[in-house]
């Protein structure tokens, strides 16, 4: 096998240094002699030099690329990627990226400080951060040099962050409405917690709900916990005759187990859920849930990091609108409206 030809071979045939190599391949070339540049091109095409693209990447002001961070949360279970919504917007970022001319490059974790190294490592000429909620952007915007944008953030307007959000109190709103509208009175809600974006989703299903008695479930994170949590409150699940869960995984995970344990959905349960992705199409029935736009906030996020690359200002914070998607697994009860 034809060993790599390294900088430093083409270096010392010429007899110049190594940075002179670099600088030409990097077309740093300012302060180097045309007669220079001329014979370290010509040995690098006789050499077959192929140079390391990062190597490139890195070394330019610009490097087009944009890093992503996904947080690592537990509820996960060392699967945060295959998760529906995640898979979404990252599915969206790098398609929306690649026809903006950007690289994309994607980290999972917890850790703040591996969020600053990860950036400085690579010469990142901005970050989208996802899945962090009541975390201090602040502290990381100060230690931070380059814009980034924030899915689903909860803090004071920050000129220097742009945070990107959806209607979450409007999208649980609209689950509560249609619910009452067709004839359900007594509902549960599904969480793990009651703070940031499923708080909002919780209060707005309430008010949506109107008279309607809503009883809130706070299911652990881990999924043995959960199919064990609702084994102990099959009394509460039995007296209602709708739910709606926060995410969608949680909604088809509950549906499953109400469904093997003799409740048929949405015969004598109906169940909605949120975030619309491909998940609700493959379950049995096909979930009713609220839609969000995973392109639209990919594209809202390119034009941020603009913005916040040339200070040209516009709004910081951006909520992009939801709306029902009624399926098959919800349906009027006696005294309801027909689904629409």
């Amino acid at each position: 096998m034809e060993q790599r030809v390294r900088i430093a071979d083409i270096a010392e045939e010429l007899g110049v240094s190594t940075a002179t190599v670099s600088n030409v391949i990097h077309g740093k070339t300012k302060k180097i002699s045309d007669e220079t540049v001329k014979r370290v091109q010509e040995l690098l095409e006789e050499r077959h030099y192929i140079p390391s693209m990062a190597g490139i990447l890195l070394a330019q002001n610009n490097s087009r690329i944009i890093g992503v961070v996904v947080n690592d949360h537990e509820k996960y279970e060392g699967k945060v990627l295959e998760d529906g919504f995640v898979s979404a917007s990252l599915n969206a970022l790098v398609f929306t990226l690649e026809r903006a001319g950007y690289f994309m490059m994607v980290k999972v974790s917890q850790d703040w400080n591996e969020v600053e190294r990860f950036a400085s490592m690579w010469n990142m000429d901005g970050m989208v951060l996802l899945g962090f909620c009541e975390s201090d952007y602040e502290k990381l915007r100060a230690r931070m040099h380059i814009p980034f944008v924030v899915y689903d953030g909860y803090f004071e307007e920050n000129r220097a962050i742009c945070n990107l959000t959806i209607d979450n109190f409007d999208g649980g709103r609209q689950v509560g409405e249609y619910l009452w509208k067709t004839g359900h009175r007594q509902a549960l809600m599904i969480a793990d917690n009651e703070i940031c974006m499923d708080r909002e989703r919780m209060m707005g299903f309430r008010e949506g709900f109107r008279d309607g008695e809503a009883d809130f479930l706070m299911v652990p994170t881990s999924r043995a916990g959960r199919r064990q949590f609702y084994k102990n409150n099959m009394d509460r699940i039995r007296a209602c005759t709708a739910a709606f869960a926060v995410s969608d995984v949680y909604a088809a995970e509950f549906m499953h187990f109400i469904q093997e344990n003799g409740i048929s959905v949405p015969g004598e349960m109906s169940v909605v859920g949120f975030d619309d992705n491909t998940l609700c199409e493959n379950c049995f029935p096909r979930l009713t849930t609220v839609g969000q736009d995973a392109e639209k906030r990919a594209d809202a996020a390119v034009r941020a990091l603009r913005r916040l690359w040339d200070k040209s200002g516009g709004a910081m914070t951006e909520m992009l609108p939801v709306h029902m998607v009624i399926r098959d697994s919800a349906r009027a009860i006696k005294g309801g409206e027909e689904n629409g």
